[in-house]
């Protein structure tokens, strides 16, 4: 039997994965921020039963997969879920699909827009090349539910408390959630350490009587976050941008800065760590 002769490079840039056996492929679809309608469902759906074994398989990045493509039926799959609005993924050196919980929609911790952000993210950036994979998450908060901390770049939501005295009924409620013990009372007054305070909204959104109120609000940027084989937790490039301008200014200094000095096949924070913490953080800074 003669080997398949096929593009992998090119099937691998829109996500279509050569599987163990060789005349088979998965099928990555392109998703922001997790959503997908209910009318594309059912064509994904139909798809997988159509041209795979009727099953499809969730990634760990919101993402779907369809396994078991025969390489001959790959065009006529994608062609079928392009009609429905459903564009194929990416995978190799290149920028993926961009996760994102679901912020300030709907959940109650959620301190920012994060579809809109991730959108505005997915249309500049995904599929553009960079030296290695390069991962972009968006978490509305400190929970971290999009685990910001875990992708080559996270933005995450944030708010500084500031205490109202005049509506405060002592209730210690603040005291006693706050997950990082940065605020005490003194002489009858609450008092907030900024140097613990991690910008999570929980004493504002617990506060019985609003007596939490956000004093300043934005987007915390993380850097250099990869799991895998060297797992490495991101940098904290800065905190609170206060506006999606000046937030989207500093995304792309950091990709620009990783195509610039990052090597081939090069994970975004292996780069940090090779040229040093303090450095890259100065240069995407103040540089």
């Amino acid at each position: 039997m003669s080997t398949p002769q096929f593009d992998l490079a090119a099937y691998k840039k829109v996500g279509m994965i050569q599987q163990k056996q060789k005349e088979y492929f998965a099928m990555r679809l392109h998703a922001v921020g997790g959503d997908f309608s209910a009318e594309q469902l059912q064509k994904v759906a139909e798809v997988a039963r159509k041209y795979g074994q009727g099953q499809v398989h969730l990634s760990t990045r919101q993402g779907i997969e369809i396994h078991y493509v025969h390489y001959t039926k790959l065009e006529e799959a994608r062609q079928a879920l392009e009609k429905a609005g459903i564009a194929m993924g990416a995978c190799g050196p290149r920028i993926r699909i961009v996760v994102a919980c679901p912020g300030g929609s709907t959940c109650r911790w959620g301190t920012i827009d994060t579809k809109k952000i991730s959108h505005e993210l997915d249309q500049k950036y995904f599929r553009q090349d960079t030296p290695h994979k390069f991962k972009i998450a968006v978490t509305g908060c400190p929970h971290n539910c999009a685990k910001a901390t875990e992708n080559d770049l996270g933005i995450m939501g944030g708010i500084l408390p500031a205490w109202r005295q005049e509506s405060c009924t002592h209730c210690d409620l603040c005291i006693n959630t706050c997950p990082t013990g940065a605020i005490d009372k003194r002489d009858g007054e609450y008092r907030l350490d900024e140097t613990k305070c991690i910008y999570c909204s929980i004493c504002t959104s617990n506060c019985p009587n609003d007596s939490w109120v956000i004093a300043q609000q934005g987007y915390i940027l993380w850097i250099g976050g990869t799991m895998g084989k060297l797992p490495r937790l991101a940098t904290r490039l800065r905190n609170l941008i206060e506006t999606e301008a000046e937030l989207y200014r500093m995304v792309e200094k950091v990709v620009e800065y990783y195509r610039k000095n990052g090597r081939k096949r090069e994970r975004f924070g292996h780069m940090i760590d090779r040229l040093g913490e303090a450095v890259v953080k100065e240069e995407l800074l103040n540089g």
